[in-house]
């Protein structure tokens, strides 16, 4: 599929989204948003991708909402609007392909939503985040939702309320992201990750991350009632058998592609 304001391809398992409107600091608009959220989606269901890396072309990952599309809609279109700018967020917590987030400058606004949401981040030394919109007199709400679930109610609120940026060293320090490395270190880094991840039984990392975000939100016993479930099932499969026959032989195991 051709797309207009990002840039897809695959390389050895690995599926590549990078935001291509640097002139914008990769700013969402309408068409960026369906764009992100189209591909996500292609890249879930095509068989020959096992891992996802989301980064941003130029200066910025990603630089928030583009405010330009902000004015003169009614109370009901924001609400669509807003919605398919989050839509991104949603699509990744139902996916079973694990999505990485490639940060190498900027990532505020919409863009902290992202890192957020991803399952993943790795950022450049000298990366910023920031929940920005509260000082032009808005709010981060989409982006609140990820952010709570990473960092807890008093840093997220922090955050939101605050405005404030900070470097990649607090941010690697409070949850947000996995790990900083030198900036010329990132896409090698960013690549090693997904592609420790697609050596994993695609089954297993497919049926193991959709289980994660089922369970985080039940109470406790409904949440080992409901992995014990899941548990159950993955055992059944060729793939659980295959990888504990390769463990007990002391050979590489042969996983079957979902």
């Amino acid at each position: 599929m051709g797309y207009d304001t990002i840039k897809t391809e695959i390389q050895d398992h690995i599926g590549f989204i990078t935001f291509n409107r640097p002139d914008r600091l990769n700013t969402f608009n309408t068409e960026l948003a369906v764009e992100f959220n189209d591909a996500l989606e292609e890249f879930e269901n095509d068989t020959n991708v096992l891992a996802i890396i989301v980064a941003g072309e130029g200066k910025a990952f990603c630089a928030g909402i583009d405010v330009n599309e902000l004015k003169g809609k009614k109370c009901l279109d924001y609400y669509f609007w807003g919605r398919q700018m989050e839509a991104m967020s949603v699509r990744i917590s139902n996916m079973g392909t694990p999505v990485i987030a490639s940060v190498q400058d900027l990532a505020v606004a919409n863009g902290i939503g992202v890192v957020a949401s991803a399952d993943l981040a790795i950022a450049a030394e000298g990366a910023r985040f920031g929940a920005t919109a509260v000082n032009v007199g808005l709010f981060c709400m989409g982006p609140a939702v990820a952010l709570s679930k990473n960092l807890g109610r008093k840093k997220a609120l922090e955050l939101l309320l605050t405005g404030d940026m900070i470097t990649a060293e607090e941010a690697y320090r409070i949850g947000l992201i996995n790990h900083v490395v030198p900036k010329d270190e990132l896409s090698e880094k960013t690549l090693a990750l997904a592609r420790k991840l697609a050596k994993k039984s695609p089954l297993a990392v497919r049926l193991g991350k959709r289980s994660f975000y089922q369970m985080e939100n039940l109470d406790y016993e409904k949440a080992y009632e409901m992995v014990n479930n899941h548990f159950a099932l993955l055992c059944s499969t060729e793939d659980a058998h295959e990888g504990v026959d390769a463990f007990l032989n002391k050979r590489s195991p042969e996983w079957k592609l979902r």
